[in-house]
């Protein structure tokens, strides 16, 4: 067996790493969670509730500012309590951090409250390749860089370049850690779980909860466990294994859960497959995903030079934290058996809709698709480990002996500088460059619609890519661009046979020879046997940096990517010298919105990415490419009171200049997708105080009760269909709310244009905190209120 500098466990010769003895490990002073304390918590914890305790309860209920207010009432916590919690972390991508960090400024701190992070990822665009596009990133992004660097300098916080990597992969190599809670603002932040943590994407507002020290609150999720037991075998990953359960639980299924994985099939994943995992489990909607700590979370810790965390780690693990107890109870088990898992094949257009690799072809066939892939991309956040580098390597080399090429255009994206340098050195990176791929830089690309493509404009078309959300017009802008889902080696198999119907198991590519030539199951390595390779150095931040208080933070006065934050004005301001005291003003219903409508629908990405940091520029595209549900047309809107139409912006600028507050009546799982708070933020912008959904995603009702927009549910669904555009919409009730009246309830006035008049129930999740941002106009404006 094999030893890391006296401290780290071995592993199989398989896994080795000898070559680490030489590395110093890192100061993990800011890293490693407060074990202590954290148990000392859980004490407190388990004599209010007395009964065993899940490994998502044991973290989450650890961090609670005060157990004994938070668990008052003992019995019913999940799904009904509201936590007031302590995150230790955030980290921050440069999209999200500029509104994040306008948000921050604007609370008056002189430093973060906790260790912070931001990461240049978002705005690299895929165009040529590695060099070319980080160059080019350079100089159109200066000024937002500049931006983000000069707030970091200024308030402590660690600032990773451009080119450093994909936030996700950067937290899990440097920052993630067993048992700690951690917020991102992003929705795939649940990556770090692969390392037994719990790690929640949120939006900017609530980032700025933890930057100053605020408590943090968020409704006590349930808990679905997930058991597994065999053995992933052959062609099938653990990309294979979230796939297969997003089919299970829908797009839903995991909305206000966290996703527990528990059983002997955990302990045979690496650390990088279980983060792969944890990743998606934002496509189901999850809270986030954990497991208990393993041997190979333990030896990937080692391997990034973190001993003194994993030293720390195992000595909590046998105190009991690092796992659920012994007859922990869930709210519901979903049993899998990996040893009977396929590949699977998610999309088109929604991450749900899960085929067998075995039922696929036939599935392309029923519905008359072309069977050809216009391009293959692998990496991103989800699958760009060594481990994925490596097995898709093991393919490539197979490829090349029979004298194959990609037919396709075929991309590469590494997750971190890190990675890069890693497989580079290992000769991975030239293996893949020999059958044809071309490797982008260290970012997010065309997983966000970073792309520039300049093939199948217009055109019907399907890509095969191992990310992790395939939602239309995402990757490319081309509504018509297929994204099937997939692990690394299924698209990079077919990437050579250029058929969707290819199956890499069972199926043979004809040669020029005459001769067939068919795949070998891949095999590969989740730790480098020569150790991780740093890469530039210049890309990295130094470690725990010192507030600088008389940085000049850059904004240009007449940029038109930066834009200072003015505070949202409270509702109940009395207008036009009639209070209605805490009921909304009447509002205009500006249209109703059919059917899936994401964050990607509310503040589209892709071009739109360069006015994060400019809230009047970004608003020019809310809503654009959500459908109004009485005309079927997409980005149109009514304006009654001068009987014209326009797009949706337009008409919201117009209520916006006519200081005409207004709401939108949504359907199911409104705001699913990404963190993005500009989805929150540009409604609010432009006059919009309350949102009426058949049902909310949970990181996007959380924004819209940040910026002060009421969202409320429908008691009946059927209600919907009763309000539309031109309609009049009032409070009754919300007084009650406020003032904490028993069994209180909201209704809603609805006056048509027709003159008719009718009440419709609503329920609502709105805690007494939420309550007062709600009556602040924001909660910035009440954090402000309490530091001030």
């Amino acid at each position: 067996m094999l030893r890391h500098a006296g401290k780290c466990r071995g592993r199989s010769l398989r896994r080795a790493f000898a070559s680490h003895a030489a590395r110093v490990d890192k100061d993990c002073s800011s890293i490693a969670p407060p074990y202590p304390i954290l148990l000392k918590k859980l004490q407190q914890v388990r004599k209010i509730l007395n009964r065993p305790l899940t490994l998502a309860e044991k973290i989450l209920y650890s961090h609670l500012i005060n157990p004994e207010r938070s668990l008052a009432n003992g019995g019913k916590i999940r799904g009904e309590a509201y936590l007031q919690l302590q995150p230790q972390r955030v980290a921050m991508q440069d999209a999200s951090a500029q509104m994040a960090l306008l948000q921050f400024m604007s609370a008056g701190l002189e430093r973060c409250a906790v260790p912070t992070s931001i990461h240049c990822d978002h705005l690299i665009q895929a165009v040529e390749g590695a060099e070319a596009d980080l160059e080019r990133s350079l100089v159109t992004n200066q000024e937002v860089f500049d931006f983000l660097q000069s707030a970091a300098q200024k308030y402590g916080i660690e600032f990773w370049r451009p080119g450093s990597g994909i936030i996700h992969q950067i937290v899990l190599e440097n920052y993630a850690a067993p048992g700690m809670l951690m917020l991102g603002t992003d929705s795939h932040t649940p990556n770090a779980g692969g390392l037994g943590l719990l790690a929640i994407g949120v939006g900017g507002a609530d980032a700025v909860d933890a930057m100053t020290g605020t408590p943090w609150e968020l409704k006590a999720p349930q808990v679905l466990g997930v058991h597994l037991t065999g053995q992933l075998s052959g062609w099938a990953t653990p990309k294979d294994l979230i796939l297969h359960l997003a089919g299970k639980l829908t797009v839903r299924g995991g909305t206000g859960r966290i996703l527990e994985y528990f059983g002997p099939g955990v302990l045979n994943q690496s650390c990088t497959g279980l983060a792969t995992i944890a990743n998606m489990g934002a496509e189901v909607g999850a809270t986030t995903s954990t497991f208990p700590f393993t041997p190979s979370m333990d030896a990937y810790l080692c391997a990034t030079h973190r001993g003194p965390v994993a030293q720390a780690a195992r000595e909590a693990a046998a105190q009991g934290y690092l796992s659920a107890d012994e007859g922990a109870e869930y709210d519901e088990v979903i049993e899998i058996n990996l040893s009977e898992l396929e590949p699977t094949i998610n999309g088109p257009f929604t991450p749900d809709l899960a085929t067998p690799l075995s039922k696929f072809g036939s599935f392309v066939e029923s519905r008359g698709w072309k069977d050809e892939i216009s391009a293959a991309l692998i990496g991103s956040c989800t699958n760009s480990s060594y481990e994925d580098m490596t097995r898709v390597a093991d393919l490539a080399r197979q490829a090349k002996a029979a004298g194959l090429k990609a037919t396709v255009p075929f991309l590469c994206t590494p997750g971190s500088e890190q990675i890069r340098a890693t497989i580079e050195r290992d000769n991975v990176t030239s293996t893949l460059e020999n059958v044809g791929a071309t490797v982008l830089a260290n970012a997010c690309g065309p997983c966000i619609g970073q792309w520039k493509r300049e093939d199948k404009k217009g055109e019907e078309n399907a890509i095969l890519t191992s990310f992790n959300r395939n939602f239309k017009s995402r990757n490319d802008g081309n509504g018509l661009t297929m994204n099937f889902l997939a692990s690394p080696t299924i698209v990079t198999a077919m990437a050579f046979s250029g058929k969707l119907s290819f199956n890499p198991m069972t199926d043979s590519i004809d040669l020029p020879s005459g001769l067939k030539f068919k795949f070998s199951p891949p095999s590969g390595q989740d730790l480098p046997s020569a150790g991780f390779v740093g890469g530039n150095p210049a890309y990295y931040p130094a470690p725990v940096p010192e507030p600088q208080p008389d940085v000049t933070i850059l904004i240009k006065k007449d940029s038109q990517r930066l834009e200072l934050l003015d505070p949202f004005p409270s509702p109940f301001a009395p207008s036009s010298g009639i209070s209605q005291g805490l009921e909304l003003p009447p509002l205009a219903v500006l249209l109703r919105v059919r059917g899936k409508c994401t964050t990607d629908h509310i503040s589209a990405a892709g071009p739109w990415l360069k006015y994060k940091g400019h809230l009047t520029n970004i608003s020019e595209n809310l809503l654009i490419t959500a459908v109004n549900d009485e005309g079927g047309e997409m980005n149109v809107a009514s304006d009654w009171d001068t009987n014209t139409t326009g797009t949706i912006p337009e008409v919201a600028k117009r209520f916006k200049s006519r200081q005409q507050p207004w709401a939108l009546i949504v359907d199911d799982n409104y705001g699913e997708g990404s963190a993005r708070e500009h989805a929150a933020l540009q409604p609010r912008f432009y006059g919009c105080a309350m949102i009426l959904a058949r049902s909310f995603a949970r990181i996007h009702e959380t924004n819209l009760k940040k910026q002060g927009v009421l969202p409320l549910w429908f008691a009946d669904k059927a209600d919907y269909a009763k309000i539309g555009s031109g309609d009049t919409v009032e409070t009754l009730g919300l007084t009650d709310v406020f003032n904490r009246v028993p069994g209180s309830e909201v209704k809603i006035r609805v006056t048509k244009r027709s003159g008719e008049t009718f009440e419709i129930s609503t329920k609502h999740t709105m805690s007494e905190d939420q309550l007062n941002w709600l009556r602040a106009g924001s909660a910035l404006n009440h954090i402000r209120s309490q530091k001030h």
